[in-house]
């Protein structure tokens, strides 16, 4: 082999003739002649295996597409398999006949060639191409496989309980679905198609005569499957053993978490159930991992409320309130702010209930009530941790609310949420909580309220005229009033599932705290003064700032409509 692929090298001067004798010649017997020359600090991968297609006569291929792996192949060699021995099975191309074509990365794994030909009981056909090529086809494909739940929910009618116990991995990898247990590849499929959907949430809610699989998809419930009554028990003890809960306690609420790969992806979920009428109820919140933290201008907001944001970023004390319904995207703005401040010369410690994600360089403490370990007790041992930044996830009390406003009198920038409907409403919010007028007229700098809004899908977004009604809800006047202005929609298409939207982005009002303002905090006037006095200093409301997006065709009219009020 060594002689062939110094006379390649000498016909095809791919790679340096002299060197490669050289190179071989100090590392014979080191191992297999692939993996050592893959080492080789002269050539890179693509020029190897370039090198040895040529030698052995084989095709090397730049790019390979999920559509060219045929379904025998993912049903039959497990994801681990092909993870592990890098390599791919495509369908062979026009005039070569039957059989299969496997891709290696390592061209004389023939033990790999050998083992894949058995699996699928076909001929195989040699060819290569890099490590980064194959494994990227491999989690794309194995994402693309056909759906399992149909053949194993009539499986497992004839299942019981007992299969379920045994232990599951730490991380379970959903794309390896060949010989598990039906059940196992009923949950991991349902997992999996929701992680294909891009749902923050799974739920499993049970009916009188069926049992109803949900996905909240961009914050909108959809029902995606229903399953026979019986699989109840098994589906629910499943994700129980994963989540590390009590598989007999079924009348009492529990709560749990679970780790799951999807390929490369780390995704983590919250369990939760409760007991209904009929049989348990599942709820899975699902953090995917490698998303990550949003950047602060990868949140939707106007320039001139990013620059506004940026200013008071850099404030050295003051507290700024994010204020919204469950489900408005807080947590993720608070993520980005603190982001932004990250740095080397600031302490930054959170308080949350739960960490969602974790941050490089900042100390995240997790609430734990049942133990004593509250917002309150938490922040007050915070403050003898000498910080520059503090954020504490929830306002519920107004132990929590006085302490976080003390909290920034003493120097130090603070940031909370609130559930109140606009900014406005957060200050009499923390008025009735009991926080004296002269505290929060002096601590606060700014309130941002914010909503979610679905954004119209690129791929299938058409232009289309709004109706006069809904222009004028919106504030826009008259569609004369707007010439120029294109509004959009989404007519529905494979990458969106038919709903003509994908993704979401904020809408934002932001309130910044001026001596005036201060004054009516401190007289104590009502939110709708406060926020008369705001809009005359220029702020933009949450139905304004969604009608900027609607011009922008960004989002739609009736999108807006949905999750903003009537400004007064």
């Amino acid at each position: 082999m060594k002689d062939l692929l110094l006379q390649t090298a000498k016909r095809t001067g791919l790679v340096d003739t002299e060197q490669l004798a050289r190179f071989l010649d100090e590392n014979r017997g080191q191992g297999r002649l692939d993996e050592v020359l893959l080492t080789c600090p002269y050539f890179t991968e693509d020029v190897v295996l370039r090198l040895f297609a040529e030698a052995l006569g084989w095709e090397y291929l730049a790019e390979i597409s999920d559509r060219q792996v045929p379904p025998e192949f993912i049903q039959n060699v497990p994801a681990t398999y092909a993870q592990h021995h890098h390599l791919i099975g495509l369908k062979p191309q026009e005039g070569d006949g039957d059989g299969l074509m496997v891709v290696l990365s390592r061209p004389l794994d023939t033990n790999a060639l050998d083992n894949v030909s058995k699996m699928t009981r076909l001929p195989v056909r040699p060819a290569v191409s890099t490590r980064a090529t194959i494994t990227a086809v491999i989690d794309t494909a194995y994402e693309q496989r056909t759906s399992v739940i149909e053949e194993v929910a009539e499986e497992l009618d004839a299942q019981n309980l007992d299969q379920l116990a045994g232990e599951v991995s730490a991380s379970d990898d959903l794309l390896d679905v060949v010989n598990r247990p039906p059940v196992i590849r009923l949950v991991n499929d349902i997992l999996f198609r929701a992680l294909q959907m891009r749902a923050s949430d799974i739920h499993v809610h049970p009916y009188e005569t069926k049992l109803q699989i949900r996905y909240r998809v961009d914050g909108i419930l959809y029902d995606m499957l229903s399953l026979n009554k019986n699989v109840l028990p098994l589906i629910i003890s499943r994700i129980k053993v994963m989540a590390g809960m009590d598989i007999a306690e079924r009348r009492m609420p529990q709560d749990g978490r679970s780790s799951v790969r999807l390929g490369q992806r780390e995704v983590d979920l919250r369990v939760s159930t409760v007991p209904t009428s009929f049989g348990e109820r599942c709820v899975l919140r699902i953090l995917d991992k490698s998303s990550g933290v949003y950047g602060l201008d990868e949140l939707g907001l106007w320039p001139d409320d990013l620059k506004k944001l940026d200013s008071l970023l850099n404030r050295a004390h003051g507290v700024i309130f994010v204020t919204g319904p469950t489900g408005s995207g807080k947590s993720t703005s608070l993520y980005a702010y603190l982001n932004r401040i990250n740095s080397a010369e600031k302490n930054v410690i959170t308080i949350e209930d739960p960490i969602e994600y974790q941050l490089a360089g900042i100390s995240q403490i997790q609430v734990a009530s049942k133990k004593g370990m509250t917002f309150a007790t938490s922040l007050r041992h915070v403050l003898r941790q000498d910080p520059d930044v503090i954020m504490v996830g929830e306002v519920r009390d107004v132990e929590t609310a006085r302490m976080a406003i003390q909290s920034s009198l003493t120097g130090h920038l603070v940031f909370s949420t609130l559930h109140t409907n606009d900014a406005a409403g957060a200050v009499t919010r923390l008025l009735d909580l009991g926080v004296e007028p002269y505290l929060v007229s002096s601590s606060l700098i700014a309130i941002i309220a914010q909503r979610l809004v679905r954004k119209v899908c690129p791929d299938c977004k058409q232009p289309a005229q709004p109706t006069a009604k809904e222009l004028n809800e919106l504030g826009l006047g008259a569609p004369d009033d707007n010439p120029g202005a294109q509004f959009f929609v989404g007519a529905g298409c494979e990458r969106c599932f038919k709903t003509g939207y994908r993704g979401r982005t904020g809408i934002y009002e932001v309130m910044l705290i001026t001596e005036k303002i201060q004054e009516l905090i401190y007289k104590q006037e009502t939110a709708g003064t406060i926020k008369r006095l705001a809009l005359e200093a220029g702020m933009q409301t949450l139905r304004m700032d969604g009608a900027r997006k609607v011009l922008a065709g960004m989002t739609t009219v009736a999108e807006v409509l949905r999750v903003t009020q009537a400004d007064i």
